[in-house]
């Protein structure tokens, strides 16, 4: 053999060799998204890892989402058994917490565990901006429906909602529910939900200034209550239960959720509690959120995403993401004027539930419109409702569609 003919064989071992423009467009993006997130700050917490996912998933030939590789062996007395040739890629095992429905429980988890339900007790009032902030899932839901009328799109009604449920801004939710009704959509659901959570300081900001005036903007809202240690107790308790019995398929996630959250507010009584917690707040969540995140990520294969069913998919999340956002600020500016300008509009918007990102952009956006607003705390009420939301959203269209 030649050293041109070796030269050629090294050639075609290479990813170069085998790289199709699909992936080429996926490592572009890829890098983009890494750029978004390490130089513009869009929430590096879930974009490095997505980012990152995406550009190992379509290197060529690397084949780490690859599943394992069976052979039949047959013994001599003719009984024969499958034994595993090739073990497949890291990312592929990593990628079953994911399909099984493991990581999104554990990731409400952590959150409950992080979040402080204060301000939801303290105001009620904004479970209702919480709910409102859901009108993006049920309307892209039937939105998805009416594509069937669109040559060459069709989706079944476990897919809509699965699809729809984009709008609640919860990646974990968004998983949950894909894997229960529709798992082949795993990966382009999940794909949008994350990267749309982790844009939620690009695409918010002009919807909220669009929907509303100077003047609602400048609100400045009275001080939340003091809330007392007994009610936060309380609260994840008769929340799990309620929502529970209510809708039993929606208990894993309410239920870690208010489990995380009851342990962080019981360290007071116990304080031995206080190790759990802050291995639900750090160690826990933060291992979960990067094998999420990279997961994820790797089921953004270029053959299998850039298809007119995928693209139609990420088109609906971001209109079902806009649609939750505008839904609360709508909602936001008829409790404004109920309240006779007590309520500022612009918090309506953090129902979505992504955690706190929305509740900062409210803040953020607030702040521009008047220096001394702070919207922060007054935010995170519809912004824990919004998680409570979704998983209540998600519960309601499992128990509809999940036998379907």
């Amino acid at each position: 053999m030649s050293l041109w003919d070796e030269f050629l064989k090294f050639y075609y071992s290479m990813g170069f060799a085998a790289m199709t423009w699909q992936q080429a467009v996926m490592l572009t993006t890829s890098c983009v998204l890494m750029y978004l997130a390490l130089k513009k700050g869009f929430e590096p917490l879930l974009l490095v890892p997505i980012a990152f996912g995406m550009l190992l998933a379509n290197i060529p030939m690397a084949g780490l989402m690859d599943g394992p590789v069976y052979e039949t062996v047959v013994k001599d007395n003719g009984e024969h058994y499958h034994k595993i040739k090739e073990v497949g890629g890291v990312l592929y095992w990593l990628y079953q917490g994911v399909k099984l429905g493991i990581y999104p429980p554990l990731i409400f988890f952590g959150v409950g565990a992080m979040t402080d339900f204060g301000p939801l007790i303290a105001n009620p009032r904004s479970i209702l901006l919480g709910a409102a902030a859901q009108f993006g899932i049920f309307t892209t839901f039937i939105g998805a429906m009416l594509l069937n009328l669109v040559p060459g799109l069709s989706f079944t009604l476990a897919e809509a909602a699965s699809i729809g449920i984009i709008g609640g801004a919860d990646g974990p939710t968004a998983i949950y529910l894909t894997s229960k009704l529709a798992p082949h959509l795993l990966g382009p659901i999940a794909v949008a939900a994350y990267s749309y959570m982790a844009l939620v300081p690009l695409i918010q900001p002009p919807i909220m200034r669009a929907l509303t005036t100077k003047e609602e903007r400048e609100v400045v809202m009275d001080q939340l209550r003091q809330v007392s240690k007994t009610e936060k107790i309380v609260f994840p308790i008769i929340v799990t239960l309620v929502v529970s019995i209510i809708l039993p398929s929606a208990a894993a996630l309410i239920g870690l959720l208010m489990l995380g959250n009851l342990i962080r507010e019981a360290v007071d009584f116990q304080s031995v509690l206080n190790r759990l917690s802050k291995t639900a707040q750090n160690e826990l969540i933060n291992i979960v959120t990067i094998f999420l995140g990279v997961t994820v990520g790797a089921t953004a294969n270029g053959e299998i995403f850039l298809k007119p069913q995928t693209m139609a998919i990420i088109a609906l999340g971001l209109a079902a993401f806009s649609g939750g956002t505008a839904a609360g600020v709508l909602f936001g500016k008829v409790m404004y004027k109920w309240t006779g300008g007590k309520v500022n509009p612009l918090i309506g918007s953090a129902g979505v539930s992504a955690v706190p990102m929305a509740a900062r952009v409210s803040q953020k956006v607030g702040q521009e419109a008047n220096p001394g607003n702070f919207l922060l705390m007054h935010a995170m009420g519809p912004n824990v409702a919004g998680v409570i939301g979704s998983a209540v959203a998600a519960g309601v269209l499992l128990a509809m569609i999940g036998g379907k």
